[in-house]
């Protein structure tokens, strides 16, 4: 019997005007050469669209590169791809949690040496709502230094940031991407996903000189 195979996006649209980080400036989306100026430079009945988006790079779903935190350290366009795409993954369930901070306690003892972690805590229900930006779950210190020593290749996280964004010190970026461990924040319906038994994939464009980037992450999930 061949197998059943399905892709099931965890990517936010990336829109003008949308905030995805409180304070941080939305993106701004439009026309550069418009379908209607566009017929002075084409054929008869032929027409173009060419558009324009000015953005910061942490919009909508992400990944960080080392050098985000680290001077001098690969950036996302050093990346290869067997980094970030069909890489077997995991969902840590944390959406029971008791506080903000989950521990590296909730990791238990899983085997996730060369695997994605994702870690779904609900928080992208709201997404674009006052909530989203305040009071969101995130990794310890010791979470992220458990994740490190055990050799993920990847976490991910369905919340506003993988650190609490009120330690100045980023524990959990200092620590993963300090390992050469790529971050994904603000992913989404995480709920969709198996706990096993899919691939993941979270690919930036191949931009030199930026330590993060928008990504169309997806899942592969096999049954």
């Amino acid at each position: 019997m061949t197998p059943h195979r399905r892709l099931v996006d965890l990517s936010h649209t990336i829109e003008h005007g949308m905030v995805t980080y409180p304070g941080l400036p939305a993106p701004v989306i439009s026309d550069w050469l418009s379908r209607d100026a566009s017929r002075t430079r084409y054929g008869p009945g032929t027409t173009f669209q060419m558009g324009k988006i000015e953005m910061l790079a942490n919009t909508g779903t992400y990944i960080d590169a080392p050098f985000h935190r680290y001077d001098g350290e690969p950036d996302v366009g050093d990346y290869p791809l067997e980094a970030v795409a069909d890489l077997e993954g995991v969902v840590i369930r944390a959406t029971a949690r008791s506080g903000r901070g989950l521990g590296a306690a909730v990791f238990g003892n899983l085997d996730v040496r060369g695997k994605a972690v994702l870690v779904h805590t609900g928080w992208d229900a709201h997404w674009r709502t006052a909530r989203y930006g305040s009071g969101h779950p995130f990794l310890t210190r010791d979470a992220a230094e458990q994740l490190a020593s055990a050799g993920v290749a990847l976490v991910g996280i369905d919340s506003l940031n993988i650190d609490d964004d009120t330690d100045g010190a980023r524990p959990a970026h200092t620590t993963l991407l300090g390992a050469g461990i790529p971050i994904v924040e603000h992913l989404c319906s995480l709920s969709e996903l198996p706990d096993t038994g899919f691939r993941f994939f979270a690919v930036p464009a191949k931009v030199k000189g930026i330590g993060s980037f928008p990504v169309r992450a997806f899942a592969l999930v096999t049954s």
